[in-house]
Order: structure tokens, then sequence, then C-alpha cells
């Protein structure tokens, strides 16, 4: 189980939840999530990505919770959920539709927003029956199906076999990343945020990131070297979003028009100048409201669809 090293103070530390309840996935795995919010509001879920945790969403969770419920969740390994064996692609979408099931009413829907690997969880579980019962809009930040070691920037250098080898050994690394030092902070800053990124955003970053075991850290890097989920783009048919830094170097821009050229019902693209691959911390006031907006849009247009239809 990953160190709990996430601020205690700011936008950036994980406000106390009103209720905390262990999910048990399809293979035993035991997921830990949260509530926020009162829980007759419209649901939000919120999916982390690789080498995160739920305090990632802070922001989101801090903003929204005032008039939402707001529902995040740990991926197996990572947070306070205890590390798998199994990982992959399946595992993601089994958990996620594992914590739908364990937090919302039958047929009730939400908006679901997952970042990097928490959008490829989306994208694994789009074609579930069990998504498609609880989705009824998604937004997908900083992520893409396919070619993430091939097309990552990370490392300056043309594009070729060279890089993606390269690349690959960089970002599957079993060495520990150690204490939050500056020379850390500047090495997270350059990976995986914009030049122009505040202080205590990496240092939030940091803190999340760095609390991640390096065992769960290389399980997960061999899953997302190998993945490909294109199928589950095409098979996404809710009304989807999509959020991307133009300086994103783990999963650049191409990655998301690749998205939305692929997605049935796309409603928008958000190209962010500047930043980098964790928009929901660097721009935490535009991916809340973002959400926001998909809540008001859909969520009462899919509740009014099943009036109509059970009429």
């Amino acid at each position: 189980m990953s160190r709990l090293l996430h601020v205690s103070s700011g936008p950036y530390a994980p406000p106390v939840p009103a209720r905390e309840l262990t999910v048990v996935s399809a293979d035993g795995a035991r997921l830990h999530a949260e509530v926020h919010g009162a829980e007759d509001a419209p649901p939000v879920v919120l999916v982390h990505g690789w080498t995160c945790s739920t305090a990632f969403w802070a922001a989101q969770i801090r903003e929204l919770a005032a008039d939402h419920r707001v529902i995040a969740y740990d991926q197996r390994g990572h947070g306070r959920s205890p590390a798998s064996p199994a990982c992959s692609t399946e595992a993601l979408a089994d958990d996620l539709e594992a914590v739908l099931a364990a937090t919302l009413e039958p047929g009730e829907r939400a908006v679901i927003a997952g970042h990097s690997m928490g959008g490829m969880t989306v994208l694994a579980a789009s074609a579930r029956e069990g998504f498609r019962e609880h989705a009824a809009a998604v937004l997908l930040c900083s992520t893409g199906s396919s070619r993430l070691v091939a097309e990552s920037t990370v490392l300056p250098l043309r594009t070729g076999r060279l890089r993606t080898a390269l690349t690959r050994r960089v970002l599957g690394s079993r060495a520990p990343l150690g204490p939050v030092t500056p020379l850390a902070r500047r090495i997270l800053k350059y990976a995986t945020m914009g030049a122009g990124s505040a202080p205590h955003m990496v240092e939030a970053c940091a803190r999340i990131v760095h609390a991640c075991p390096r065992r769960v850290r290389h399980a997960w890097a061999h899953v997302l070297a190998l993945l490909d989920l294109d199928e589950g783009v095409r098979a996404l048919a809710v009304p989807t979003e999509v959020v991307v830094g133009s300086h994103d170097r783990l999963t650049p821009p191409v990655h998301a028009r690749a998205l939305v050229a692929a997605l049935p019902r796309c409603v928008g693209l958000t190209e962010l100048p500047g930043l980098g691959h964790m928009t929901p911390v660097e721009a935490p006031e535009l991916v809340s409201g973002r959400i926001r907006e998909l809540v008001t849009t859909y969520t009462n247009s899919a509740a009014d669809a099943d009036v109509k239809e059970g009429a």
C-alpha cells in the first residue's frame, strides 16, 4: 500500500469525505472509495491516473461537492487500495463497474471524469453493461487509447525506434523515486507539467506521485506500454468531452485529436496552451467547470429521457 504523502493545507489538500467504503471488485480486489457531498445531489465519478490517488482530485472534490455527490476511488495498488497481482485493462474496467454498482442506485447516471490511466479505465469499460447503465457523459483529461510510448515526448529525441525504446525503459523503471526533493520536483515538473505551473501545484503532484510504490508503478507502466483501447473509443457511446494540455509530454495532443476523430459523440475538445499532463491540477477551475457543464447538460436530459421512455 502506498505512503500517503499528500499536502495537508491549501487547495490541493484532500477534503474529508462524507463517507468512505471498501468496494470489492470482480476478482476480490479491495478498493478504497470516498463519497463527498450530499447523497441526493447529482453524482460525479472521478477516476485518477497512473501513480496517483484520490488526492489528485482534491481541487475538483472541494469545488464540486458543494452541490454534487462526488465519488472518487483509488485504483488498485494506488492510494489506500491494496496492490493486486492482476494488472490489466480488464481489471481496471472491472473495478470501475464495481465502484459504479456500489455507489449509484440502479439506473442512476453520473458524469464520469477520467485523467490519464483513469481515462483509459473509462475506455476499457465503455462497452460494459454496468458502465452503460450508469454513464450519462464523460470527460477525458490528458489521455490516449494506444501508442502511448511511441508518441510520448518525455525524451527530446526524434520520433523513431530509439526514442520509443528509451522511453519504455524510463517510464517502466523499477528505480525508487525517493523523497520529494528540489531535484525531484524539477524532474516531475519537466515530465508532467507545463513550465508555468505554480510551485504549490508541483509540490502537490510530486507528493502524490512519490507516494506510489515502485512495484505498482512498474507493473502498470508495463500495461500502459502495451495499451490498445481503440475499440473502446468507438464503443464510448455517451457524450464525451476531451481536455489536453498543449505541452503534455506523456499523452501529447495527437492522442486527444485521435480521440475526437473516433468518438461517436464527441461534444468538444479543449487544448490548454502551455499546460502539461496534470490538467486537473494545472487548470482546476476549468476542469471542474467542464464537469459541471456536463452534469447540467446531460444528467438532467438523461433523467428526462428515462421518464419519457417509461411513460
